[in-house]
């Protein structure tokens, strides 16, 4: 998969943009609030039909612009396709492929795979579990759809039974029995699904992780689950009464989490923040391996100021690992032009490199 051509409007930061890139490394240089991760974003929405960074979507057209507008032109296993996506203010998102619109824009998730790398990517170790099932969920519904239709029935019903337990009649109605059935199937395809994800992500990620490190540590990812010890109809029976006091649904696939260990023990704990920025590229890119192994194709790579917090043999480890070929499309953010022109020159494929200024690019 590559991005050819993409053309930005009013979007974020960015007035207006006609961008071509290489097929292989793409480097975005600048000062920081320029505009480099606001590029990036807005490939990461032509592939998830929304921001990497949350927000509502109006929040992302220009300050005093009506719209946005995102154009990029894809060659996919040898095809080339157009993909769009705007909108008016106060209005819907419109996405469309070779002009079509979508009916669904789910329908649309896993089209153009794509692994993003960034900052933001901290919070995977330092918030709660609502994150690390976030990008469970953004990994699993790319590959699967039968996991995504689980993952909104799931969340469809769990709102209602919330919503009931909330009402002193409702807690005890048969209803909320019936909710405990209907929430049974949906949960146990989403933890069997995330339970398998993590075995296959585990050897990809234990081995970009003794590379970037020189094998000087070891890691481990443990997923966690109620369901681990008995179906969730047993495990809503077994809680009903806490259910009922604290007047929403307090066991289920919805409070799971992973356990991301150093040495067996919690990396937010002993990890220091190269180890900890380590583990997480090493997860994100065992994360482009599993995609590229059930898509078909290599996903897009974006790389948003990866290199803070980690030592010099770590980053030429890494430099090292994407410029093998295993990688395709790159999009490398830095704001330290020396230190970019020094990964340039150590590699050897086709590159280019665009200077960011207020939302503008120029090579």
């Amino acid at each position: 998969m590559t991005l050819n051509h993409l053309s930005i409007t009013n979007f974020k930061n960015i007035e207006a943009s006609e961008l071509d890139f290489s097929a292989n490394l793409n480097c975005i240089v600048g000062d920081n609030g320029a505009g480099k991760t606001n590029l990036l974003d807005a490939i990461y929405y032509l592939s998830m039909a929304k921001s990497c960074f949350g927000g509502s979507d109006n929040l992302h057209i220009r300050h005093n612009e009506p719209f946005f507008l995102l154009q990029g032109r894809y060659q996919r296993n040898g095809d080339e396709t157009v993909i769009s996506c705007g909108m008016q203010r106060g209005e819907g998102k419109v996405l469309k492929r070779d002009g079509k619109t979508y009916d669904r824009l789910s329908d649309h998730l896993g089209f153009i795979p794509l692994v993003i790398i960034s900052p933001a990517d901290n919070e995977l170790i330092n918030e709660a579990g609502e994150e690390r099932r976030k990008y469970l969920n953004t990994l699993l519904v790319q590959i699967d759809r039968e996991y995504l239709h689980a993952l909104t029935r799931y969340n469809h019903l769990l709102a209602q039974r919330n919503k009931l337990l909330k009402t002193p009649a409702g807690a005890g109605s048969d209803l909320l029995h019936a909710f405990d059935e209907q929430l049974a199937p949906p949960a146990q395809l989403i933890y069997a699904r995330r339970k398998a994800l993590i075995t296959g992500l585990q050897p990809f990620f234990t081995a970009l992780y003794k590379t970037l490190s020189e094998n000087k540590e070891q890691v481990t990812l443990v997923y966690r689950s109620a369901l681990d010890d008995a179906p969730l109809g047993e495990l809503l029976r077994a809680n009903a009464e806490r259910d009922r006091i604290m007047q929403h649904t307090t066991v289920g696939i919805h409070r799971d989490d992973i356990a991301m260990q150093l040495g067996g023990y919690a990396l937010r704990r002993i990890g220091s923040q190269g180890q900890q920025k380590t583990f997480l590229i090493a997860l994100k890119l065992a994360q482009y391996e599993y995609l590229k192994q059930y898509n078909g194709c290599q996903p897009l790579l974006l790389l948003d100021d990866i290199f803070d917090k980690l030592d010099e043999r770590r980053v030429e480890q890494l430099i090292t690992l994407v410029a093998h070929e295993t990688f395709g499309q790159i999009f490398l953010t830095d704001s330290n032009k020396i230190r970019l022109n020094h990964i340039v020159a150590e590699l050897t494929q086709e590159y280019c490199i665009f200077h960011t200024n207020a939302g503008s690019f120029s090579f």
